[in-house]
């Protein structure tokens, strides 16, 4: 107890030493123009209406670890998916929108319950979420199902090393989803109904009510239903994502977030590619059983910010966060291991395994920042200073029952087994999962951190910062009785510069190191060395034909070791696998064309490789230095461009995209391989009437055969088939 108030009590402290000494430091030097650059960072309640701001600012509420900085003068690139865009094509999923940047690669989702992906090449821990923030904060791990995107104002891809600002993290970028806040003295809101392919339904609300002069409420709503085009697997979600604002005076903002949803849909393992034939079944057949119910994923998360401005030219922000999240439920997955699945001889007979889950996780967190301006000599700076406190809980129960090896000749029963021609389900009464996995993980880890951009002359600019994080692993075991425990401290430095070539052309470069601790332990209790990385990128931002596009080009080169893999001997275990290397180029264009055509292009080149020779604890095949990193394609672009007129009176957008992604290994240390894919998307919108309008898009329009992701042959998500949705929008 004793400890978890100290680290508690970090951010309160570091405000409470520097507040006073920025005040003063704050009125005795403000020049003119960099305090007027400041006065849109107030607390009041005001949309942003400059790029600067726009980082800052969102309905007043400033954005964590950020500081008072325009796009260009940030050294590293930075990909945003706004609320606008969001709503023109129709996407509710964060895998969906960030399918618009070509940087980011699908991974392996758990049989569809929670978000996966890499950015530039690397994923996370295999066995858990990929880590995303929420207004700063790492509100991503737990087992809360996938993210809607119902109440997200934007989603950023933070791209490039940020561990000396975020901690722990991965070297290729980082997630941050923006949420929609209350807004004073306002009352507007949207509500919005849709139908679509596979008898989905869906229904949304924003509401944002003033509940006085200085206090207005936000409420935000979803539910939908669907039966999918997978058999058996129908889907039902909901969520409530209210906010409160809170004004407690000109320069203080409060603001309350809640988070509460869930998400109820059958485990879900895809297909069987056999001999490479991705027709060996239809992609709409569900090989699990259909007797095993519904997964469910819950989430409850209560966010807390205060922000307040000392001056025009100093700010101070604090945060705390508690999420819970719960998943729950039984399946009947394909068995990987040679030596206990038949399909691979008779080519039809697959053997399961059943299996339930019972993940349960805890996070708490607490934040606290002071960014300011100064002039020291003749060098302008730009300070960020903070400390921050994290304890994530995580309690898994995994239990299971396979089948019977293929040595003792077992029978359909004991091998669980169902045709994959087909299927029988049913057939066999349900056996009961065994324990396998019972153990609590606790991670504890205060950080503090410092960064500095100093102006060193009008073009050029020097980034410095670093992070210290100290952590504490501990492993409860409950069934080998083995608790391990490990602690010790890591330094993140960053380096980054930037210099304004020309009024539309900026250059910059970075380089940073990081580690992100390894939750867990190999099957004989031992926790492993953290995840250590190194990053070094450089590019240039480019603002063309006078500000109608906008432009990032990026060369990127990063490398990681003590990289896991899940021990697919051992499920709920990790193993060690070495090293890896992610190098690259990335190119991402936005604005607007002659004729009033607005349109996104997002293209990158991934070379994405494993630097070690070791054996894969997966299927024991020997992993080689040059091997590629699995679901990482070399190749993803994204493009799509709108344009709105005018038909019969009513205003109306038009708009198209594709996104084309490259072959990809489908299995670590194995040649299988994913097949490239071409999609093709339509959406608009019709304005029937100043506040009711019709939009409709349709997905994958010739019905290509594509797969999001595979963890083996055995284990394949189909991507969707054709999917049309149209539905109606009021505002008021």
């Amino acid at each position: 107890m004793m400890k978890f108030c100290v680290r508690a009590g970090v951010v309160s402290l570091v405000v409470a030493l520097f507040a006073p000494i920025v005040e003063a430091a704050s009125r005795a030097n403000e020049p003119e123009h960099r305090a007027n650059a400041t006065q849109g960072a107030s607390v009041e309640l005001v949309q942003a209406e400059s790029i600067a701001l726009d980082d800052i600012v969102v309905g007043g509420v400033r954005q964590a670890y950020r500081g008072n900085f325009e796009l260009r003068e940030i050294p590293r690139s930075i990909n945003t998916v706004d609320a606008e865009t969001l709503e023109e094509n129709a996407i509710t999923g964060l895998t969906e929108a960030l399918d618009l940047d070509a940087s980011v690669a699908r991974q392996n989702t758990l049989g569809g319950l929670w978000d996966s992906f890499a950015i530039r090449g690397f994923a996370g821990d295999e066995n858990l979420p990929s880590g995303y923030l929420v207004n700063g904060f790492n509100a991503g791990r737990g087992f809360g199902g996938q993210r809607d995107l119902a109440g997200i104002e934007r989603v950023e891809i933070l791209k490039g090393p940020a561990a000396a600002l975020y901690g722990r993290g991965e070297p290729g970028g980082t997630v941050n989803l923006v949420t929609k806040q209350a807004r004073l003295g306002e009352t507007f809101g949207t509500v919005q109904a849709q139908t679509g392919s596979f008898d989905t339904q869906r229904a949304e609300a924003d509401i944002n009510l003033p509940l006085g002069e200085a206090l207005a409420v936000r409420l935000i709503g979803y539910g939908e239903q669907s039966d999918g085009f997978r058999d058996f697997v129908a889907e039902d979600r909901w969520g409530f994502l209210p906010s409160l604002g809170w004004a407690i005076n000109d320069a203080t903002r409060l603001t309350y977030d809640l988070e509460k949803t869930r998400v109820s849909v059958p485990f879900d393992r895809g297909i069987v590619v056999l001999d490479d034939n991705f027709k060996t079944v239809p992609r709409d057949r569900f090989l699990g059983e259909p007797g095993d119910g519904d997964h469910v994923a819950e989430a409850e998360g209560h966010q807390l910010r205060l922000s307040h401005d000392f001056s025009p030219a100093w700010r101070m922000l604090l945060g705390a966060i508690k999420r819970d999240t719960l998943l729950t439920g039984t399946s009947s997955d394909p068995e990987l291991a040679v030596s206990r699945q038949p399909v691979f001889e008779d080519g039809q007979t697959l053997a399961r395994q059943r299996r339930s889950r019972v993940y349960d996780s805890e996070q708490l967190a607490f934040r606290g920042e002071l960014d300011g301006e100064f002039q020291l000599g003749s060098f302008w700076h730009r300070l960020l200073i903070g400390a921050d406190y994290d304890r994530f809980k995580n309690y898994q129960d995994f239990r299971r029952v396979r089948p019977a090896g293929l040595a003792s000749n077992p029978s359909d029963e004991q091998s669980y087994a169902v045709d994959i021609d087909n299927p029988v389900y049913g057939r066999f009464p349900l056996p009961t999962p065994l324990p396998n996995n019972d153990r609590l993980d606790i991670q504890e880890s205060i950080g503090v951190f410092l960064q500095d951009q100093v102006e060193l002359t009008e073009r050029l600019q020097l980034r410095l910062g670093a992070r210290y994080d100290d952590y504490e692993l501990r492993t409860e075991n409950y069934i080998t009785d083995i608790d391990s425990e490990r602690q010790e401290g890591r330094l993140s430095p960053q380096l980054g510069v930037v210099y304004e070539l020309s009024e539309p052309v900026v250059l910059y470069a970075n380089y940073g190191e990081g580690f992100r601790a390894n939750i867990g332990t190999d099957v004989n209790g031992n926790i492993f060395d953290p995840e250590e990385t190194r990053a070094v990128e450089a590019g240039a931002k480019l603002a063309l034909f006078d500000g109608a596009i906008d432009a990032t080009v990026a060369v990127f080169s990063q490398e990681k070791k003590n990289v896991l893999a899940s021990d697919i001997n051992n499920p709920g275990f990790s193993a060690a696998i070495g090293k890896a290397r992610s190098r690259g180029v990335e190119l991402d264009v936005s604005g607007e064309l002659p004729a009033e055509v607005e349109f996104r292009l997002s293209y990158a080149y991934t070379d994405a490789e494993a630097r070690s020779s070791v054996l894969d604890p997966n299927f024991s095949f020997e992993i080689k230095p040059g091997d590629p990193l699995a679901n990482i394609p070399d190749h993803q672009f994204n493009a799509q461009a709108q344009k709105r007129f005018t038909v019969a009176d009513k205003q109306t957008m038009a708009g198209a995209g594709l996104r084309y992604v490259s072959e990809r290994l489908g299995a670590t240390g194995t040649d299988f391989t994913l097949p490239d894919y071409t999609l093709f998307r339509l959406f608009g919108d019709v304005q029937l009437t100043d506040n009711l309008a019709v939009f409709a898009n349709i997905d994958n329009v010739f019905n290509t055969h594509w797969y999001a992701s595979s963890y083996s042959q055995l284990w394949v998500q189909p991507g969707t088939p054709r999917t049309a949705t149209v539905g109606l929008r009021a505002t008021f």
